[in-house]
């Protein structure tokens, strides 16, 4: 992973999403990765550079 100093959240209440970065821009992502759990996984230079979380309050019981 990026360095961990440069991580920031942002999450999408409307949408129900959470968005964790790695200090990149998610335009650079050389792949995106969806798994079986409707989280995308974006992957630069063989790291991750960032996970976007699909209907996230339902993964923590409630927002």
């Amino acid at each position: 992973m990026a360095d961990i100093e440069r991580i920031w959240f942002d999450y999408d209440k409307q949408n129900d999403i959470l968005y964790i970065n790695f200090g990149y821009n998610l335009e650079e992502a050389d792949e995106s990765i969806m798994t079986e759990n409707d989280i995308v996984i974006r992957i630069k230079d063989n790291r991750i550079v960032g996970i976007t979380v699909f209907d996230f309050s339902k993964r923590v019981g409630g927002l």
